[in-house]
């Protein structure tokens, strides 16, 4: 768990709220207007709520903009003892997200950000009003997504590692030392933007993960893929049929070698298919990280249009 009162050399200057709604110490950020439309952020694996900085401080002016961290990961908790697959991330998701009330949420959602999220829209899809997806993959129910996450964990550098690590037994010893191997781990995973790296940066994403006991997040999210102890969320369909009619947005990194476009924007339009569709060319798995500006722009555009 990363020091709540750090803000890495200044490059995270935010305000760290904290609830015990979910049975541990959950971090959050909470930026911006309090009556205004909520942006809920959501990250995935090795990072917290860092990756959206940038996006905070543009869009917290109009926004109400929350970022939490999911257990185990960023300036929340790593309780030892409990498990962490997808549908406890879910359930923590849903507690903080009914403890603070939230309605009238944009979901703003990267890597295994979107598996949270659009398990939060089947659970609540009447406190949903946007979905915008950031090289998040957006499982509702589709009958073709156990194929999809096959044919992508083939191809992928970090997928194929992760199923060799738990064959061999070496997948709790290396993330269990994530806070010294961050940047090897990062760049498996995907950014094309090499000049973003700083002492304060490695920094910001190695904190979390000081000791193995501190790398039950980053294990369990990867021990749960080659295991198959994730269970996705299915949505009814009244919640299907609401969702489907929401504003949506997929934004989507091209160079991302991690969640290959091919395999899951098909996902995002089998929703969607109406829906807006940005590819930025060059642009790694860490699309918050290599284009901040333009994930911005594209964000608040498609906030102002909808």
């Amino acid at each position: 768990m990363t020091d709540h009162a750090t803000t890495l050399a200044g490059t995270f200057p935010y305000t760290p709220h904290f609830t015990d709604s979910p049975g541990f110490r959950m971090h959050y950020v909470d930026e911006g207007p309090a009556d205004g439309e909520v942006l809920l952020c959501l990250h995935g694996e090795p990072t917290w709520g860092y990756l959206f900085r940038d996006l905070i401080k543009t869009l917290r002016g109009t926004w109400r903009v929350v970022v939490p961290d999911h257990m185990g990961f960023g300036k929340s908790e790593t309780p030892q003892g409990r498990s962490y697959w997808l549908q406890d991330h879910i359930d923590n998701l849903e507690r903080l997200v009914l403890s603070l009330d939230l309605t009238g949420i944009t979901l703003v959602m990267h890597d295994f950000g979107g598996p949270v999220g659009m398990g939060l829209a089947a659970r609540h899809p009447d406190r949903i009003r946007r979905v915008i997806s950031a090289n998040g993959p957006t499982p509702f129910g589709q009958a073709t997504l156990p194929q999809r996450v096959m044919a992508n964990a083939a191809e992928s550098p970090w997928f194929r590692w992760i199923a060799k690590a738990e064959a061999d037994g070496s997948l709790e010893t290396v993330l269990g030392q994530l806070g010294f191997n961050i940047l090897s781990t990062l760049k498996l995973n995907g950014f094309e933007h090499n000049a973003i790296i700083s002492d304060a940066w490695l920094a910001a994403y190695a904190a979390p993960f000081a000791t193995p006991a501190d790398c039950l997040g980053a294990i369990g999210w990867a021990k749960g893929f080659a295991t198959g102890a994730h269970r996705f969320e299915t949505p009814d369909a009244a919640a299907e049929r609401a969702i489907r009619g929401k504003p949506a947005l997929a934004i989507w990194g091209e160079a991302d070698r991690t969640l290959g476009a091919e395999h899951f924007l098909p996902l995002f339009t089998e929703i969607f298919p109406a829906a807006p569709v940005k590819r930025l060319a060059g642009v790694g798995h860490y699309c918050l990280e290599d284009a901040p500006a333009a994930v911005a722009g594209l964000v608040s555009a498609f906030m102002r249009q909808t």
